[in-house]
Protein backbone atom coordinates (compact mmCIF):
# COMPACT_ATOMS: atom_id res chain seq x y z
CA UNK A 1 0.00 0.00 0.00
CA UNK A 2 3.08 2.60 0.77
CA UNK A 3 4.63 1.72 -2.98
CA UNK A 4 2.00 3.25 -4.89
CA UNK A 5 2.68 6.98 -5.44
CA UNK A 6 5.85 7.43 -4.11
CA UNK A 7 8.33 9.43 -5.93
CA UNK A 8 11.64 8.11 -5.07
CA UNK A 9 13.36 4.65 -5.78
CA UNK A 10 13.65 3.67 -2.06
CA UNK A 11 10.34 1.99 -2.02
CA UNK A 12 10.64 0.65 -5.09
CA UNK A 13 13.75 -1.39 -3.97
CA UNK A 14 11.54 -2.44 -0.80
CA UNK A 15 8.92 -3.64 -3.00
CA UNK A 16 11.09 -5.53 -5.16
CA UNK A 17 12.75 -6.69 -1.72
CA UNK A 18 8.89 -8.07 -0.38
CA UNK A 19 8.43 -9.63 -3.69
CA UNK A 20 11.37 -11.83 -3.89
CA UNK A 21 10.88 -12.54 -0.08
CA UNK A 22 7.40 -13.69 -1.51
CA UNK A 23 8.40 -15.41 -4.26
CA UNK A 24 10.88 -17.01 -1.57
CA UNK A 25 8.42 -17.87 0.57
CA UNK A 26 6.34 -19.57 -1.80
CA UNK A 27 9.05 -21.96 -3.02
CA UNK A 28 9.82 -22.71 0.66
CA UNK A 29 5.62 -23.77 0.65
CA UNK A 30 5.39 -25.89 -2.63
CA UNK A 31 9.16 -27.65 -1.94
CA UNK A 32 7.62 -28.29 1.49
CA UNK A 33 4.18 -30.29 -0.20
CA UNK A 34 5.82 -30.95 -3.38
CA UNK A 35 7.62 -34.05 -1.44
CA UNK A 36 7.46 -36.10 1.53
CA UNK A 37 10.67 -37.29 2.22
CA UNK A 38 9.02 -40.81 3.60
CA UNK A 39 8.08 -41.62 0.30
CA UNK A 40 11.30 -40.74 -1.36
CA UNK A 41 12.82 -43.42 0.46
CA UNK A 42 10.69 -45.88 -1.30
CA UNK A 43 12.56 -44.83 -4.13
CA UNK A 44 11.88 -46.76 -6.75
CA UNK A 45 9.33 -49.34 -5.15
CA UNK A 46 6.78 -47.24 -3.63
CA UNK A 47 7.25 -43.82 -5.33
CA UNK A 48 6.61 -45.27 -8.81
CA UNK A 49 3.91 -47.18 -7.80
CA UNK A 50 2.30 -44.09 -5.70
CA UNK A 51 3.09 -42.37 -8.68
CA UNK A 52 1.12 -44.82 -11.52
CA UNK A 53 -2.01 -45.10 -8.61
CA UNK A 54 -2.23 -40.88 -8.93
CA UNK A 55 -1.62 -40.42 -12.45
CA UNK A 56 -4.29 -43.23 -13.40
CA UNK A 57 -6.46 -41.83 -10.93
CA UNK A 58 -6.51 -38.21 -12.24
CA UNK A 59 -7.01 -39.54 -16.19
CA UNK A 60 -9.41 -42.10 -14.71
CA UNK A 61 -11.56 -39.96 -12.47
CA UNK A 62 -11.54 -36.74 -15.06
CA UNK A 63 -11.43 -38.40 -18.41
CA UNK A 64 -14.60 -39.87 -17.07
CA UNK A 65 -15.68 -36.24 -15.54
CA UNK A 66 -15.54 -34.69 -18.95
CA UNK A 67 -17.41 -37.08 -20.71
CA UNK A 68 -20.57 -37.15 -18.70
CA UNK A 69 -20.12 -33.36 -18.07
CA UNK A 70 -20.74 -33.08 -21.84
CA UNK A 71 -23.51 -35.95 -22.00
CA UNK A 72 -24.99 -33.94 -19.06
CA UNK A 73 -25.03 -30.60 -20.88
CA UNK A 74 -26.09 -31.57 -24.84
CA UNK A 75 -28.18 -34.33 -24.49
CA UNK A 76 -31.46 -34.02 -25.35
CA UNK A 77 -34.61 -35.83 -22.93
CA UNK A 78 -38.30 -36.06 -23.84
CA UNK A 79 -40.05 -35.27 -27.11
CA UNK A 80 -39.92 -31.43 -25.64
CA UNK A 81 -35.65 -32.28 -26.46
CA UNK A 82 -35.19 -30.91 -22.89
CA UNK A 83 -31.66 -30.15 -21.61
CA UNK A 84 -30.57 -30.15 -17.68
CA UNK A 85 -29.40 -26.37 -17.62
CA UNK A 86 -29.34 -26.71 -13.34
CA UNK A 87 -25.69 -25.53 -13.15
CA UNK A 88 -26.00 -24.90 -9.78
CA UNK A 89 -28.03 -28.25 -8.63
CA UNK A 90 -24.78 -29.90 -10.39
CA UNK A 91 -22.12 -28.59 -8.33
CA UNK A 92 -24.06 -29.01 -5.24
CA UNK A 93 -24.00 -32.36 -5.08
CA UNK A 94 -20.87 -32.34 -6.49
CA UNK A 95 -19.38 -30.14 -3.51
CA UNK A 96 -21.64 -31.94 -1.12
CA UNK A 97 -20.15 -35.75 -2.29
CA UNK A 98 -16.41 -33.66 -2.31
CA UNK A 99 -16.95 -32.22 1.36
CA UNK A 100 -17.44 -35.69 2.39
CA UNK A 101 -15.02 -37.27 0.90
CA UNK A 102 -12.44 -34.74 1.71
CA UNK A 103 -13.47 -35.68 5.32
CA UNK A 104 -12.24 -39.23 5.21
CA UNK A 105 -9.06 -38.35 3.14
CA UNK A 106 -8.69 -35.68 5.71
CA UNK A 107 -8.56 -38.99 8.84
CA UNK A 108 -7.40 -41.13 6.29
CA UNK A 109 -4.32 -39.46 5.53
CA UNK A 110 -3.72 -37.79 8.97
CA UNK A 111 -0.64 -39.03 11.22
CA UNK A 112 -0.72 -41.46 13.53
CA UNK A 113 0.16 -40.73 17.28
CA UNK A 114 3.10 -42.73 17.96
CA UNK A 115 2.18 -44.06 21.45
CA UNK A 116 -1.86 -44.67 20.70
CA UNK A 117 -1.33 -45.32 16.98
CA UNK A 118 -4.52 -43.62 16.82
CA UNK A 119 -4.65 -40.87 13.83
CA UNK A 120 -5.13 -37.85 14.59
CA UNK A 121 -6.40 -35.21 11.80
CA UNK A 122 -5.98 -32.02 11.96
CA UNK A 123 -9.23 -29.29 12.89
CA UNK A 124 -10.51 -28.26 9.06
CA UNK A 125 -10.90 -24.84 10.42
CA UNK A 126 -7.45 -24.40 12.51
CA UNK A 127 -8.39 -20.58 13.11
CA UNK A 128 -11.13 -17.79 12.05
CA UNK A 129 -8.28 -16.03 10.37
CA UNK A 130 -8.59 -18.58 7.39
CA UNK A 131 -12.22 -18.27 7.06
CA UNK A 132 -12.53 -15.40 5.28
CA UNK A 133 -9.84 -16.54 2.19
CA UNK A 134 -11.40 -19.58 1.74
CA UNK A 135 -15.15 -17.83 1.49
CA UNK A 136 -13.72 -15.76 -0.99
CA UNK A 137 -12.27 -19.23 -2.71
CA UNK A 138 -15.33 -21.25 -2.17
CA UNK A 139 -17.47 -17.88 -3.48
CA UNK A 140 -15.36 -17.72 -6.82
CA UNK A 141 -15.39 -21.60 -7.60
CA UNK A 142 -19.18 -21.46 -6.80
CA UNK A 143 -19.58 -18.16 -9.23
CA UNK A 144 -17.30 -19.46 -11.91
CA UNK A 145 -19.07 -22.80 -12.74
CA UNK A 146 -22.32 -20.86 -13.69
CA UNK A 147 -20.74 -18.84 -16.33
CA UNK A 148 -18.98 -21.67 -17.61
CA UNK A 149 -22.23 -23.84 -18.27
CA UNK A 150 -23.85 -20.68 -19.95
CA UNK A 151 -20.73 -20.66 -22.26
CA UNK A 152 -21.71 -24.08 -23.60
CA UNK A 153 -25.09 -22.51 -25.27
CA UNK A 154 -22.91 -20.72 -27.66
CA UNK A 155 -19.38 -22.69 -28.21
CA UNK A 156 -19.15 -26.16 -28.32
CA UNK A 157 -17.22 -28.57 -25.32
CA UNK A 158 -13.81 -28.94 -27.76
CA UNK A 159 -13.24 -25.59 -28.02
CA UNK A 160 -14.62 -25.01 -23.73
CA UNK A 161 -11.76 -27.83 -22.95
CA UNK A 162 -8.84 -25.43 -24.85
CA UNK A 163 -9.88 -22.25 -23.48
CA UNK A 164 -10.01 -24.17 -19.79
CA UNK A 165 -6.08 -25.19 -20.43
CA UNK A 166 -5.74 -21.17 -20.59
CA UNK A 167 -5.42 -20.95 -16.60
CA UNK A 168 -2.05 -18.98 -16.77
CA UNK A 169 -3.68 -16.29 -18.35
CA UNK A 170 -5.81 -15.02 -15.63
CA UNK A 171 -3.48 -16.28 -12.99
CA UNK A 172 -0.30 -14.19 -14.36
CA UNK A 173 -3.35 -11.03 -15.15
CA UNK A 174 -3.90 -10.95 -11.72
CA UNK A 175 -0.34 -11.44 -10.11
CA UNK A 176 0.92 -8.54 -13.10
CA UNK A 177 -2.60 -6.41 -11.92
CA UNK A 178 -2.48 -7.16 -7.89
CA UNK A 179 1.17 -7.98 -6.65
CA UNK A 180 2.55 -5.71 -9.53
CA UNK A 181 4.39 -9.36 -10.46
CA UNK A 182 6.69 -9.04 -13.27
CA UNK A 183 7.66 -12.31 -15.45
CA UNK A 184 10.44 -13.30 -18.12
CA UNK A 185 9.90 -12.76 -21.59
CA UNK A 186 9.34 -16.41 -22.36
CA UNK A 187 6.49 -16.14 -20.19
CA UNK A 188 4.70 -13.47 -21.96
CA UNK A 189 5.62 -15.47 -25.27
CA UNK A 190 3.86 -18.35 -23.86
CA UNK A 191 0.83 -16.15 -22.84
CA UNK A 192 0.74 -14.73 -26.88
CA UNK A 193 1.61 -18.46 -28.29
CA UNK A 194 -1.76 -19.63 -25.94
CA UNK A 195 -3.97 -16.79 -26.68
CA UNK A 196 -3.33 -16.90 -30.75
CA UNK A 197 -4.11 -20.49 -30.55
CA UNK A 198 -7.16 -20.07 -28.81
CA UNK A 199 -8.31 -17.59 -31.71
CA UNK A 200 -7.15 -19.59 -34.24
CA UNK A 201 -9.10 -22.25 -32.78
CA UNK A 202 -12.24 -20.40 -32.34
CA UNK A 203 -12.18 -18.52 -35.28
CA UNK A 204 -12.10 -21.25 -37.52
CA UNK A 205 -14.48 -23.52 -35.72
CA UNK A 206 -16.90 -24.72 -38.24
CA UNK A 207 -20.10 -26.04 -35.90
CA UNK A 208 -20.98 -23.16 -33.82
CA UNK A 209 -20.93 -20.75 -36.65
CA UNK A 210 -23.10 -22.70 -38.57
CA UNK A 211 -25.85 -23.88 -35.56
CA UNK A 212 -26.09 -19.84 -34.83
CA UNK A 213 -26.12 -18.84 -38.72
CA UNK A 214 -29.35 -20.99 -39.29
CA UNK A 215 -30.57 -20.05 -36.01
CA UNK A 216 -30.52 -16.43 -36.81
CA UNK A 217 -30.09 -16.38 -40.55
CA UNK A 218 -26.80 -14.12 -40.69
CA UNK A 219 -23.35 -14.55 -40.05
CA UNK A 220 -23.61 -11.31 -38.06
CA UNK A 221 -25.44 -13.27 -35.40
CA UNK A 222 -23.17 -16.52 -35.39
CA UNK A 223 -19.96 -13.80 -34.50
CA UNK A 224 -22.48 -12.54 -31.84
CA UNK A 225 -22.96 -15.67 -30.36
CA UNK A 226 -19.42 -16.97 -30.53
CA UNK A 227 -18.36 -14.03 -28.92
CA UNK A 228 -20.60 -14.08 -25.97
CA UNK A 229 -19.38 -17.59 -25.45
CA UNK A 230 -16.41 -16.53 -24.98
CA UNK A 231 -16.68 -13.65 -23.13
CA UNK A 232 -18.72 -15.96 -20.45
CA UNK A 233 -15.89 -18.54 -20.56
CA UNK A 234 -13.29 -15.51 -19.70
CA UNK A 235 -15.30 -14.49 -16.91
CA UNK A 236 -15.34 -18.10 -15.72
CA UNK A 237 -11.51 -18.16 -16.45
CA UNK A 238 -11.10 -15.16 -14.53
CA UNK A 239 -12.61 -16.33 -11.24
CA UNK A 240 -10.68 -19.58 -11.76
CA UNK A 241 -7.67 -17.62 -11.84
CA UNK A 242 -8.76 -15.79 -8.77
CA UNK A 243 -9.39 -18.93 -6.89
CA UNK A 244 -5.86 -20.21 -7.70
CA UNK A 245 -4.23 -16.96 -6.66
CA UNK A 246 -6.06 -16.94 -3.04
CA UNK A 247 -5.23 -20.89 -3.01
CA UNK A 248 -1.71 -19.86 -2.87
CA UNK A 249 -2.32 -17.03 -0.18
CA UNK A 250 -3.38 -19.35 1.85
CA UNK A 251 -0.92 -22.08 1.50
CA UNK A 252 1.89 -19.31 2.04
CA UNK A 253 0.27 -17.43 4.93
CA UNK A 254 -0.93 -20.45 6.69
CA UNK A 255 1.91 -22.49 7.54
CA UNK A 256 1.08 -26.32 8.16
CA UNK A 257 -2.68 -25.97 6.47
CA UNK A 258 -2.71 -29.27 4.34
CA UNK A 259 -4.38 -30.12 0.80
CA UNK A 260 -7.19 -32.05 2.63
CA UNK A 261 -7.99 -29.56 4.78
CA UNK A 262 -7.96 -27.39 2.10
CA UNK A 263 -10.31 -30.03 0.04
CA UNK A 264 -12.90 -30.19 2.56
CA UNK A 265 -12.90 -26.96 3.65
CA UNK A 266 -14.03 -25.29 0.47
CA UNK A 267 -16.30 -27.92 -0.33
CA UNK A 268 -17.78 -27.65 3.04
CA UNK A 269 -18.30 -23.52 2.43
CA UNK A 270 -19.38 -24.32 -1.12
CA UNK A 271 -22.35 -26.75 -0.23
CA UNK A 272 -23.64 -24.00 2.20
CA UNK A 273 -23.38 -21.23 -0.35
CA UNK A 274 -25.15 -22.86 -3.35
CA UNK A 275 -27.36 -24.90 -0.75
CA UNK A 276 -28.40 -21.15 0.48
CA UNK A 277 -28.99 -20.53 -3.15
CA UNK A 278 -31.36 -23.31 -4.13
CA UNK A 279 -33.47 -22.80 -0.96
CA UNK A 280 -33.85 -18.99 -1.57
CA UNK A 281 -34.03 -18.89 -5.70
CA UNK A 282 -38.18 -19.53 -5.60
CA UNK A 283 -38.14 -16.14 -3.41
CA UNK A 284 -35.80 -14.14 -5.62
CA UNK A 285 -37.28 -15.30 -8.98
CA UNK A 286 -40.12 -13.14 -7.19
CA UNK A 287 -38.06 -9.94 -6.77
CA UNK A 288 -37.84 -7.32 -9.86
CA UNK A 289 -34.11 -7.99 -9.13
CA UNK A 290 -34.67 -12.04 -9.88
CA UNK A 291 -36.73 -11.28 -12.66
CA UNK A 292 -34.19 -8.80 -14.39
CA UNK A 293 -31.27 -11.83 -13.80
CA UNK A 294 -33.63 -14.86 -15.03
CA UNK A 295 -33.68 -16.15 -11.50
CA UNK A 296 -35.62 -19.07 -11.31
CA UNK A 297 -36.67 -22.16 -8.34
CA UNK A 298 -33.85 -23.91 -9.51
CA UNK A 299 -34.65 -26.92 -7.15
CA UNK A 300 -37.71 -27.98 -7.64
CA UNK A 301 -37.43 -27.68 -11.16
CA UNK A 302 -33.83 -29.73 -11.09
CA UNK A 303 -35.67 -32.53 -9.00
CA UNK A 304 -38.67 -32.38 -11.15
CA UNK A 305 -36.53 -33.05 -14.35
CA UNK A 306 -34.32 -36.04 -12.28
CA UNK A 307 -37.90 -37.82 -12.01
CA UNK A 308 -39.13 -36.77 -14.91
CA UNK A 309 -35.67 -38.84 -16.65
CA UNK A 310 -34.13 -40.39 -14.13
CA UNK A 311 -31.08 -41.62 -16.21
CA UNK A 312 -29.75 -38.11 -15.79
CA UNK A 313 -29.55 -38.40 -11.97
CA UNK A 314 -27.24 -41.45 -12.15
CA UNK A 315 -25.37 -39.34 -14.90
CA UNK A 316 -25.23 -36.35 -12.30
CA UNK A 317 -24.64 -38.83 -9.21
CA UNK A 318 -21.38 -40.49 -11.56
CA UNK A 319 -20.85 -37.15 -12.30
CA UNK A 320 -20.14 -35.69 -8.73
CA UNK A 321 -18.04 -38.95 -7.64
CA UNK A 322 -15.92 -38.81 -10.48
CA UNK A 323 -15.18 -34.98 -9.91
CA UNK A 324 -14.70 -35.52 -6.01
CA UNK A 325 -12.32 -39.12 -6.15
CA UNK A 326 -10.35 -37.01 -8.93
CA UNK A 327 -9.74 -33.80 -6.35
CA UNK A 328 -8.37 -36.26 -4.01
CA UNK A 329 -5.94 -37.67 -6.58
CA UNK A 330 -5.08 -34.01 -7.14
CA UNK A 331 -4.28 -33.21 -3.31
CA UNK A 332 -2.45 -36.38 -2.89
CA UNK A 333 -0.15 -36.04 -6.10
CA UNK A 334 0.38 -32.02 -4.94
CA UNK A 335 1.61 -33.51 -1.32
CA UNK A 336 3.53 -36.10 -2.77
CA UNK A 337 5.24 -35.15 -5.94
CA UNK A 338 6.24 -32.11 -7.46
CA UNK A 339 3.86 -29.31 -8.75
CA UNK A 340 5.20 -29.45 -12.45
CA UNK A 341 4.42 -33.18 -13.00
CA UNK A 342 0.98 -32.37 -11.74
CA UNK A 343 0.95 -29.52 -14.73
CA UNK A 344 2.01 -31.79 -16.98
CA UNK A 345 -0.44 -34.79 -16.33
CA UNK A 346 -3.28 -31.75 -16.02
CA UNK A 347 -2.08 -30.92 -19.34
CA UNK A 348 -1.74 -33.66 -21.07
CA UNK A 349 -5.14 -35.16 -19.94
CA UNK A 350 -7.41 -31.81 -21.25
CA UNK A 351 -5.87 -32.96 -24.48
CA UNK A 352 -6.73 -36.60 -24.34
CA UNK A 353 -10.20 -35.01 -23.34
CA UNK A 354 -10.71 -33.10 -26.33
CA UNK A 355 -9.79 -35.90 -28.17
CA UNK A 356 -12.28 -38.06 -26.45
CA UNK A 357 -14.93 -35.46 -27.37
CA UNK A 358 -14.15 -35.28 -30.74
CA UNK A 359 -14.11 -39.15 -31.43
CA UNK A 360 -17.38 -40.37 -28.95
CA UNK A 361 -19.45 -36.81 -29.37
CA UNK A 362 -18.69 -36.48 -33.40
CA UNK A 363 -17.09 -32.87 -33.79
CA UNK A 364 -15.36 -32.12 -36.36
CA UNK A 365 -11.90 -30.55 -36.23
CA UNK A 366 -10.60 -28.30 -39.32
CA UNK A 367 -6.48 -28.75 -40.00
CA UNK A 368 -5.88 -24.33 -38.43
CA UNK A 369 -7.99 -25.90 -35.69
CA UNK A 370 -5.24 -28.42 -35.12
CA UNK A 371 -2.88 -25.54 -35.73
CA UNK A 372 -4.33 -23.98 -32.68
CA UNK A 373 -4.35 -26.56 -30.56
CA UNK A 374 -0.70 -27.46 -30.92
CA UNK A 375 -0.01 -23.65 -30.24
CA UNK A 376 -2.26 -24.17 -26.98
CA UNK A 377 -0.88 -27.02 -25.66
CA UNK A 378 2.85 -26.64 -26.98
CA UNK A 379 2.94 -23.32 -25.33
CA UNK A 380 1.87 -24.94 -21.99
CA UNK A 381 4.31 -27.18 -22.29
CA UNK A 382 7.20 -25.22 -23.43
CA UNK A 383 6.57 -23.34 -20.25
CA UNK A 384 7.03 -26.40 -17.86
CA UNK A 385 9.76 -27.82 -19.77
CA UNK A 386 11.71 -23.99 -19.20
CA UNK A 387 10.40 -23.98 -15.69
CA UNK A 388 11.98 -27.31 -14.85
CA UNK A 389 15.13 -25.89 -16.35
CA UNK A 390 15.28 -22.96 -14.26
CA UNK A 391 14.49 -24.91 -11.03
CA UNK A 392 17.00 -27.36 -11.51
CA UNK A 393 19.62 -24.55 -12.14
CA UNK A 394 18.73 -23.25 -9.06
Amino acid sequence: NYVNGNPNGTMKQRRNSITEAIEKEVEKVAEAAARDPKELEGKHGGGLLALGVCVGGIYASFLSWAYLQERITTTSYGPNHSRFTYSIFLNTIQSTLAALIGFIYLHVSAPRNPKTSARQAPPIFPSISILYPLLLISVTTSLASPFGYASLKHIDYVTFILAKSCKLLPVMFLHISLFRKKYPVYKYLVVGGVTLGVAIFTLHNPSTAKKAAKKAGSMNAAETSKALGLFLLGINLLFDGLTNTVQDHIFTRFKGFSGPQMMCAQNIISTILQAAYLLSSPYLAQTSLGAYLGVTPELSEAINFVTTYPAVGWDVLSFAACGAVGQVFIFHTLAHFSSLLLVTVTVTRKMLTMLMSVLLFGHRVTGMQWVGVGLVFGGIGAEAVVARVEKGKK
